[in-house]
């Protein structure tokens, strides 16, 4: 079926698959409404719809319709995706009419107009302004592929301003519009979960600052909004959000991470009581406890590997951002593993809340011992005791002092060894490098070298220095709380670590 010289706007994926499948020729728009390359494109894709009558023009509104968007692999706009009987034979991002045209005349074949490579509707229907107006709002967007780039200096600076943003507060929601007046349907959405769930939150309006919607797309590996973070992990998109919403799972994961839930008004008390105590509303149903066929099924799966790790999606593809950390730790550590993909399993997932007694996801299993989360898991991760577990229960060989020493002091670029934490220092000296590195403007890991005997001892024979705190960069030792502030005296301390 051709167009007929229109372009036609899709809502669903069934309908694209429908209109792509059963035609011998088509072109796919991905575009937004806030992007002016988009629109200007959008009329450059007009005028090819009516030279090439033959084929299909379709066009998709990328960030309503995220899941076609998703299953397309569109992170950035304009994207065109060019199909020949109902298969993906190229595609084409950025505003690029030459280009375009190109790729539409060999998809398509011969204009009614022209022969030519490039339609008669880039240079007469479509006229040079329009021309000239995409290649000047490419530039502007960053959207060509021929357009300019920003410098490494530009980059990481905005990504050091994303970071700032999804850190900023402890649940923090990336959305169109504000709570207040959300400008889209699924920023709504998620609004509202919110507020249901009673979670103080940050947010930010990605329709009022261009670099920021871009920059996230890439930084979170996710190419639609809203997107909510909690304790600077992605969690997902609407669609995620809403669907652990209704398990029970979102609460879950915030008291997970210590955050403070509000008692909603009376209107919220009256949804909750009105709502049966079910798998959907609620975090685990309401039991006593497990049959002794499921039983034996979780305890057989959680004793299934010496390191057994119950996560949303798989190692190569986590469906969250704390079950992607744990996977991340894992390999990094070179841990051996197996894993579970809870979300294809409801008896599994709600099964091994109550035979755990712990409330959300991941879980990760030790020789058949819960270990913890994903924040548990972090902490182990950075102060060694991971692998100290892991070589005690005789799941990978032990490691010396030496070595553990080595791995924690390489645990982070800037690295301090110091008594209490950054937040509650125990002596004088501690808290004084501690002030120092934030007045610069240093980021650094820490441990507490009060916490472990065996490595406050060790760490001063591997160290040959006495006494702590120890500052390391590039685990090269700096030195003490003296030659720290003499270097920041002289601003040698930030050059150096920079």
């Amino acid at each position: 079926m051709a167009s007929g010289g229109a372009v036609r706007e899709v809502g669903s994926k069934a309908e694209l698959e429908a209109a792509v499948g059963g035609a011998r020729a088509a072109a796919v728009h991905f575009w937004a409404e806030w992007c002016e390359a988009s629109k200007h494109m959008d009329e450059v894709f007009a005028h090819l719809a009516v030279d090439f009558p033959h084929a299909v023009f379709l066009r998709v509104e990328a960030e309503e319709q995220p899941e076609i968007s998703e299953a397309y692999g569109v992170t950035a706009v304009p994207y065109f995706v060019f199909c020949k009987e109902g298969k993906t034979v190229d595609t084409l991002e950025g505003a690029n009419p030459a280009s375009l045209a190109d790729k539409v005349a060999k998809l398509a074949g011969p204009t009614n107009v022209a022969e030519s490579a490039v339609p008669a509707s880039l240079g007469v229907a479509a006229g040079p302004a329009v021309l000239e107006k995409v290649q000047e709002m490419a530039q502007q967007n960053g959207a060509s592929a021929t357009g300019s780039t920003h410098s490494g200096n530009m980059e990481d600076a905005l990504n050091k301003r994303l970071e700032q943003l999804v850190n900023s507060h402890p649940v923090f929601l990336f959305m169109k519009g504000s709570p207040e007046q959300p400008r889209c349907g699924f920023s709504r959405k998620v609004v509202d979960v919110l507020k249901q769930e009673g979670v103080e939150f940050g947010s930010f309006d990605i329709l009022t600052d261009n670099d920021v919607r871009e920059g996230m797309k890439k930084f979170s590996n996710w190419p639609t909004f809203p997107q909510l973070y909690c304790k600077g992990e992605l969690l997902g998109g609407c669609d995620i959000v809403i669907a652990m919403h209704e398990s029970g799972e979102l609460k879950d994961v915030f008291k997970e991470h210590n955050i403070p839930l509000q008692p909603q008004g009376h209107k919220n008390e009256e949804a909750v009581k009105a709502e049966p105590a079910t798998e959907k509303s609620g975090a685990v149903p309401e039991q006593v406890g497990l049959t002794a066929a499921q039983k034996d099924r979780l305890e057989s799966l959680v004793n299934s590997s010496p390191v057994m790790v119950f996560i949303k999606g798989s190692p190569e593809e986590p469906k969250c951002g704390f079950s992607g950390k744990v996977v991340h730790i894992l390999k990094q550590e070179k841990i051996p593993f197996s894993s579970f993909d809870i979300l294809t399993d409801d008896e599994v997932r709600h099964g091994l809340k109550v035979l755990s007694n712990w409330p959300s996801y991941p879980q990760v299993y030790i020789k058949g011992e819960l270990v913890g989360g994903s924040d548990i898991v972090m902490e182990m991760h950075k102060s060694g005791e991971l692998k100290k577990v892991l070589s005690d229960k005789g799941v990978i060989p032990k490691e010396s002092l030496e070595d553990r020493l080595k791995a924690l002091i390489s645990s982070a670029p800037v690295m301090l060894f110091m008594k209490g934490t950054p937040d509650a220092p125990r002596c004088g000296f501690s808290s004084k490098v501690v002030n120092a590195l934030k007045q610069a403007g240093i980021s650094f890991g820490s441990f507490d070298i009060l916490s472990d005997e065996e490595v406050r001892q060790g760490l001063k024979t591997y160290s040959n220095w006495p006494t702590f705190p120890q500052l390391y960069c590039k685990s090269e030792l700096i030195g003490g709380c003296d030659i720290v502030l003499e270097m920041e005296k002289s601003g040698e301390l930030e050059t150096l670590l920079e």
